[in-house]
């Protein structure tokens, strides 16, 4: 009898583990057809994945939670399989949406009013660069409010939107990133490890941890590489005309961080009405810089610049803010140069790259930013793109530390 019932018990908790850790009820994604960018999220993967490293560091577990606080699992939202953050053609860069159902509406308000969201009226809210609005039996969630209306009409006309059977393309990692161009679809893959996050294609053939160790060897904050077509791809974020228009074809990058005194004259006056200058030192953050074009047409691009009022009298490249610079035309191209401390481009890779390497300094530019905003930026060791032919690769590198990523902050 006691076999029999202990024999059931087993049978029950690993049905239960199964329901909780690996059943999907569904698996088909609706997306918006105008979405370009869809990141796809293995919600199971991520549970599993975050209790058993949960398992491993018993301190944990006892963790201070507050009183009658709401997590956002149990915030009246319905947590999908498959959590799906999309961007839309012709929008900002760092515009991205997400749209949850929703269940449960009067706790979801408490939640939003335990989160401090500001009510802006009409079923909007918002927290700092977070906004929600509610629609019916749904809510999208944004980094921005600018599409929510093209969002809801994307998504509530069958004709507007894609179906796919996310199983199918989050295989291998915790998740995927569907790219969506006018040369073809991409589809990487998305792992989450102890402290680093890699996107990647599912093919093997790129190896860029030679190119990363090179690079760590120096003492830049950023070194980049990229050809015509990584050019084209990045520009276009920001101008979809710089590419063609420019004529550059390539591109190297060198750039460090310096600390300096910045001098500040003000003026004022005493009883006599006398005129005093007051100076005044204070600690600045330079980045010292050089920063090589090659052209197919040099002419083309001396023109473009010039029509962009780009170069000023004094030959310096004003779309660079951090001034003072030099720009020198080349046989090949321009190359522009900061001349407080010029510095020299660092060895050719000949690969597609930017690589980006922490440096303390960077947390004086975040001083209105929250602790824990400052603390994930700190934790950040180094960042590395790199691309060959139809490989793509990302690398978020984070600090050694006991706790894996998904447990910190």
């Amino acid at each position: 009898m006691k076999k029999k019932l202990f024999a059931f018990v087993l049978l029950l908790f690993a049905g239960m583990m199964y329901f909780v850790f690996y059943h999907k009820q569904n698996t088909k994604i609706f997306s918006p057809k105008e979405a370009d960018a869809v990141i796809l999220i293995d919600t199971k993967k991520l549970t599993r994945q975050y209790v058993y490293s949960l398992v491993g560091h018993p301190s944990l577990w006892f963790g201070s939670k507050k009183k009658n606080t709401i997590s956002f699992r149990k915030s009246g939202v319905k947590i999908p399989d498959f959590l799906q953050v999309f961007h839309l053609k012709n929008s900002k860069v760092s515009n991205w949406y997400s749209v949850f159902e929703l269940e449960d509406r009067k706790t979801f308000l408490s939640f939003l009013k335990q989160q401090k969201f500001t009510d802006l009226g009409n079923q909007m809210f918002r927290k700092d660069q977070v906004f929600i609005k509610i629609l019916g039996k749904n809510c999208i969630f944004g980094t921005s409010d600018i599409d929510f209306d093209r969002v809801n009409v994307q998504l509530s006309n069958n004709s507007q939107v894609n179906l796919f059977d996310a199983d199918t393309l989050v295989t291998n990692g915790l998740g995927s990133i569907i790219l969506n161009t006018k040369k073809g679809s991409h589809n990487l893959s998305v792992e989450l490890r102890h402290d680093e996050i890699e996107i990647r294609n599912q093919s093997d053939s790129y190896d860029p941890s030679p190119a990363i160790s090179k690079l760590l060897k120096t003492d830049s904050f950023l070194e980049t590489e990229l050809d015509a077509e990584n050019i084209k791809n990045f520009s276009s974020f920001f101008d979809k005309t710089f590419a063609d228009s420019s004529s550059i074809n390539q591109m190297k990058a060198s750039v460090h961080l310096e600390e300096v005194n910045d001098t500040i004259i003000t003026y004022s006056y005493d009883d006599n009405f006398n005129e005093v200058e007051k100076k005044t030192f204070q600690k600045i953050i330079q980045p010292n810089y050089i920063i090589d074009f090659q052209s197919l047409n040099p002419e083309k691009t001396e023109l473009y610049f010039q029509n962009k009022k780009w170069i000023n009298a004094q030959k310096q490249f004003t779309a660079i803010p951090f001034q003072p610079n030099l720009i020198i035309q080349k046989s090949k191209g321009f190359e522009i140069k900061s001349t407080r401390k010029p510095i020299q481009q660092s060895f050719n890779l000949n690969e597609n790259y930017i690589f980006v390497k922490n440096n303390p300094l960077l947390l004086s530019f975040l001083k209105k930013s929250s602790s824990k905003e400052k603390k994930m930026i700190s934790d950040i060791d180094y960042i590395f793109y790199g691309n060959r032919d139809q490989d793509y690769y990302l690398k978020v590198q984070f600090k050694k530390d006991d706790l894996p990523l998904i447990l910190r902050w």
